[in-house]
């Protein structure tokens, strides 16, 4: 094993290893602790510490991407909107006769945070930022919402109602939380 650590030694009685945002490996250990117990506990943690600083890599790769992700201009987002207006309507006509059921107002909206909602009146909201990504998703996000006009709630029964009408939802449900934050970063 050859994980590099610092230990810092104080008043306590036990030991704990924690893992710093610059990736540093820090063990925390009684003062009088012989050095071979602190070593013998590393090696015990070595599967948790790589997994850990592992973990914390990936993060910081996602969060370059994220930084990388070419912003939007304000004529672009307006650009996404009018095509949200033109195309999620004719969406949501189609799956709200599938899932039978009306709904109000339908409002486009560049949100950093939700793709979609639905009101307790049925008014239904949508992010424009669904315009970058595959129509299947879309679909997705509008059955989601509109299924919430049977339920507003995300229980089983409202599961069910979504996989009866969109039996990929999990698979562009999945997409969308891969690509999401991605998408969401450009705002």
């Amino acid at each position: 094993m050859n994980i590099k650590y610092e230990i810092i030694r104080s008043d306590r009685r036990t030991m704990a290893i924690q893992i710093r945002a610059d990736g540093k490996v820090v063990v925390r250990a009684p003062k009088r602790l012989p050095q071979r117990e602190i070593q013998s506990f590393v090696e015990e943690k070595e599967q948790w510490i790589l997994k850990n600083l592992e973990k914390m890599q990936e993060a910081a790769k996602n969060r370059e991407t994220q930084e990388k992700q070419e912003k939007l201009s304000m004529e672009e987002i307006r650009q996404l909107a009018d095509q949200a207006l033109k195309v999620i309507p004719e969406r949501v006509k189609k799956y709200a006769e599938i899932v039978g059921v009306t709904y109000g107002r339908i409002t486009i909206r560049n949100q950093r945070t939700r793709w979609g909602s639905c009101s307790a009146k049925g008014n239904l909201n949508f992010n424009c930022l669904l315009m970058l990504a595959p129509m299947e998703v879309i679909d997705s996000v509008v059955v989601h919402e509109l299924c919430h006009r049977k339920e507003m709630n995300h229980s089983k029964k409202f599961y069910e109602e979504v996989y009866r009408v969109y039996p990929e939802y999990d698979k562009w449900h999945r997409w969308l939380k891969d690509h999401g934050n991605d998408l969401m970063s450009r705002m």
